[in-house]
């Protein structure tokens, strides 16, 4: 696969008006265009996994504006893998069209079977896996958001030499994956930071199955009201972010972090002298598809 690991470069935000603390940005999100950020260091392993087993169809879960679904479907093209996205609300079957995300993993060759939302959550029962076996007959398995111990593994490359010397490692949590391989790479004198997309405190014993050092905490005041959810004033946020360090981020997941580190610094929460580094774990496919909900609902879009 063609991807750029040299543009994964530390980038300083200028902060004017806080001197006392250094803010840089790793930019995963251009590693490439799909598989970004977390997302190629999610796949790698379980990809060459699925190649070592003889697989040759990837078959994985996700909604209609899932980053995820993006990268597999585009990870699977790129590597000659047949690949099928079960998707997360059966009435989505007629309106599939509408979804940007769905219509460029469909371009991708991707196949789909949509479920309800009841079902959906039975996603990783036996019999529910028994049933797309039945279905699809032999495939390779990738969790919801890709995190698994192969998954952790690859996140674990995310950190180098170069970043031993930051106090703090800052990044958006989903399904805890790439904050576990955070962690696990981390220096003892450094401590990891969270910024969860959803509510609720489940993510702590997640990230607890994979971690193995305890020099990490969630911060859950920045998720906005849960997952996708968004509100005028992050979306104003995200575009000044844009507009004055040429950083885009989305609207799910790294605008939520960089809000939170933002308005951290604001609060002096970190010590004088503190180095942060934030991590972009890409997503940013998903703008297109958040930008037509915002136009339905009237509200800004992300520039």
């Amino acid at each position: 696969m063609n991807f750029n690991l040299e543009n994964s470069i530390n980038q300083q935000i200028n902060l004017i008006h806080f001197a006392d603390v250094e803010l840089f940005v790793k930019r995963e999100d251009r590693i490439h265009p799909f598989v970004s950020g977390n997302k190629y260091r999610k796949l790698k392993y379980n990809l060459k996994e699925a190649e070592s087993l003889g697989f040759r169809t990837l078959l994985t879960f996700g909604g209609a504006y899932s980053n995820h679904i993006a990268a597999v479907a585009s990870a699977g093209q790129l590597l000659g893998f047949n690949t099928i996205g079960v998707i997360r609300g059966d009435e989505l079957k007629d309106a599939k069209n509408d979804s940007e995300t769905l219509q460029f993993a469909k371009s991708c060759g991707m196949q789909f079977k949509f479920v309800s939302r009841e079902a959906y959550r039975n996603k990783t029962s036996r019999v529910f896996i028994d049933s797309l076996k039945a279905e699809f007959k032999e495939f390779y398995l990738v969790p919801e958001g890709g995190t698994n111990a192969l998954a952790v593994s690859g996140c674990e490359e995310i950190l180098t030499e170069a970043d031993d010397d930051f106090d703090y490692i800052c990044c958006a949590v989903g399904t805890g994956g790439t904050i576990s391989g955070l962690i696990n790479c981390s220096k003892p004198s450094q401590q990891v930071l969270g910024f969860p997309a959803l509510k609720g405190d489940f993510l702590q014993q997640d990230i607890s199955k994979f971690a193995n050092k305890n020099n990490w905490k969630l911060i859950t005041d920045y998720h906005f009201g849960g997952y996708a959810k968004i509100n005028t004033d992050l979306i104003t946020f995200i575009n000044e972010f844009k507009n004055n360090f040429n950083v885009p981020l989305d609207p799910v997941y790294t605008g939520k972090m960089m809000f939170g580190i933002m308005d951290l610094i604001e609060k002096d929460y970190f010590p004088k002298g503190s180095k942060l580094l934030a991590i972009h774990t890409g997503g940013l496919q998903g703008i297109t598809g958040m930008n037509s909900v915002l136009k339905r609902r009237n509200l800004p879009i992300i520039a």
